[in-house]
């Protein structure tokens, strides 16, 4: 099935472009089954692409998925046109009242901040906190994730020397759980024990902290970036520290962004062949991420939820 998005958003043409199935809502509503209802907490400035990189991922699944783009109320985006966010954004206040099958938080360039010095830190712990009772699965990425785990667990992040920054090796954690407890762990069902996904931020957390709270279980890891996977053990919670929506070249505008500013930065890490910025990147993490968003919709999200969205508990 499709993502059903609005005809004027930007991200349609690509994704069409793309041969991706998008439908409208005139086809949609004469379809006799219920979308699932997904909004994105979208907190990147650069939000057009970080639209179409998060809908290019829930498009890849046999599933229904009707989207609704959520922006802060006590932060103006200065890098995307206020016409764009009018016509296809909304704010918390705007679906406090309703219900959703799933929910998306993104990161946010705001990660060396404190958490409580982000302007709208109030703004999104309410959000998080709404989540609980009207949020049957809430997908945290990044510095999202470091935000969920500090809001609902006090855990902290904590600031690297050098910017975690490039494709990166994880394994997968728990083999013995796994089996044990099958879908308790689903969202890792069908992946290789190695396999790849980018990172880009300048904080992490820690195992440590994580092994305090016995609600939580750490899911998959990396040598190099660190803890990367976390759930709580109702699947309620996903916490994904890295980037797996990311798209072919968005570790290369960063790179190349952070060069012009004459910024300190570092080749991104196995991704352009021989670490060569001259030459063209390599893919190598799409497979991973498109089975990540479709384990999460079909077994945390459709699996689960009441077709009736109002007895979400």
């Amino acid at each position: 099935m499709p993502v059903k998005i609005p005809s004027t958003l930007p991200a349609r043409t690509t994704l069409e472009n793309e041969n991706i199935f998008v439908m409208d809502e005139d086809r949609a509503i004469h379809q006799d089954i219920r979308a699932l209802r997904v909004a994105i907490l979208n907190l990147m400035p650069t939000k057009i692409s970080t639209e179409t990189q998060i809908l290019r991922l829930l498009s890849n699944s046999a599933l229904q998925v009707e989207v609704t783009l959520l922006n802060t109320a006590t932060h103006e985006s200065r890098n995307t046109d206020a016409d764009h966010l009018l016509e296809h954004y909304v704010t918390f206040d705007d679906v406090k009242d309703q219900k959703f099958d799933g929910l998306i938080i993104t990161g946010a360039p705001v990660e060396q901040l404190p958490f409580t010095e982000v302007d709208y830190w109030r703004e999104l712990q309410r959000i998080m906190d709404w989540s609980e009772t009207n949020v049957e699965s809430t997908f945290h990425i990044c510095w999202g994730a470091q935000a969920g785990l500090y809001h609902k667990y006090g855990i902290p992040k904590y600031d690297l020397p050098h910017k975690m920054f490039g494709v990166f090796e994880h394994r997968l954690l728990n083999r013995t759980l796994r089996q044990a407890q099958g879908d308790a762990v689903a969202l890792t069902r069908g992946f290789d024990d190695i396999f790849l996904a980018p990172h880009s931020r300048h904080t992490e957390i820690r195992r440590e902290d994580i092994e305090k709270h016995p609600d939580l279980q750490i899911l998959a890891e990396s040598d190099d970036a660190g803890v990367y996977i976390v759930s709580d053990k109702a699947g309620r919670n996903l916490y994904i520290t890295g980037h797996s929506e990311y798209d072919p070249f968005t570790l290369k505008a960063e790179y190349d962004r952070d060069v012009k500013k004459g910024l300190p930065i570092h080749v991104p890490k196995n991704y352009y062949p021989n670490d060569d910025p001259t030459q063209t990147p390599n893919v190598r993490w799409r497979g991973h991420a498109n089975l990540l968003y479709a384990n999460w919709l079909n077994y945390y999200v459709y699996q689960v939820t009441p077709y009736d969205i109002d007895k979400i508990p």
